[in-house]
């Protein structure tokens, strides 16, 4: 979970960098194009089954426009603005959207009080970390943070998506399917608006681009699902709260960002939020822990 939170959290950064030379709709169309075709080479190499049929690869191109292209480019064109560090703090509240999404399409997951009081503690932390005289001005900055936020509701609904759509596909070959639908929308997309790839960008971009499609995508996917089936849903909760700190301190040291006070009491509100909606801490010693729990269902990541 460690390694899984480095490689998410290094994904910040790395975007940033890469941003310096190309355009936000670029910087997603390299991410999920060479992390698709990284992980079709798994997929052919461990011969795992290849989605069929007009509905499996429909519902991947749908799950590649959630919880990729529409994420991934309002995340980039908000990271123009804001620090790198505030982005992955306004990235945690994925989890509270998606709680509060499910609690509205799926009989069972209803909110409970526990997981209202988790979601309200959320919201309150993407205020804090925001600043309400921020919102109200409604300058380039606050567009910034609210094109951050769709972009984690955007994964709330893929994985409302996902779990109508994806059951009884292996994790592998829907991550590469997802991401081969993301690259058939936001290649043509980055052509349109922002002119053809420009290949003689510096080593420092490439490296960047490498990083943040290869490790923090294809072998972020591969590892996840592998932490995943070790230590189960419930465990795998606690990485979204390892990225930020990551996020920050790469921020900080590699590009010299700082953070307003006020960002940090809205992620530790977003901290306590989210153990709220685990719930384990609430729990009593006897309880049975959740951490061996089954797979569960497909979940999306950042």
């Amino acid at each position: 979970m460690g390694l899984l939170a480095l490689l998410w959290g290094g994904s910040f950064l790395t975007v940033r960098i890469a941003l310096d030379e190309i355009g936000p709709f670029w910087v997603v169309a390299h991410r999920v194009g060479w992390a698709a075709l990284a992980l079709w080479i798994v997929v052919l190499a461990r011969g795992l089954a290849v989605p069929r049929g007009a509905a499996a690869w429909g519902a991947l191109l749908m799950m590649g426009l959630l919880n990729n292209v529409v994420p991934f480019t309002l995340m980039a064109w908000g990271q123009l603005t804001i620090p790198s560090g505030l982005t992955s703090i306004l990235n945690a509240s994925t989890a509270i959207w998606g709680v509060l999404l499910a609690a509205l399409v799926f009989a069972d997951e209803r909110l409970s009080l526990r997981r209202a009081v988790g979601v309200l503690l959320g919201f309150l932390g993407v205020a804090t970390a925001i600043g309400l005289s921020s919102l109200a001005a409604l300058d380039i900055t606050a567009l910034a943070q609210l094109a951050v936020i769709a972009g984690t509701i955007s994964y709330a609904v893929a994985s409302i998506w996902a779990r109508k759509t994806l059951r009884g596909l292996a994790p592998e070959a829907a991550a590469a399917g997802m991401l081969t639908g993301a690259t058939l929308v936001s290649v043509p997309l980055a052509l349109w608006l922002e002119g053809p790839p420009d290949l003689g960008l510096a080593a420092r971009t490439w490296g960047a681009i490498g990083y943040y499609a290869i490790a923090a995508t294809a072998l972020a996917y591969l590892l996840y699902y592998r932490v995943l089936a070790m230590a189960g849903s419930g465990n795998l909760t606690l990485v979204t709260l390892l990225i930020a700190p990551v996020a920050i301190v790469a921020g900080a040291v590699v590009l010299g960002e700082s953070l307003a006070p006020r960002a940090y009491g809205g992620f530790a509100l977003l901290t306590l939020g989210l153990l709220v909606l685990d719930g384990r801490v609430l729990r009593r010693p006897s309880s049975p822990s959740p951490s061996r729990r089954g797979p569960g269902r497909w979940r999306t990541r950042p």
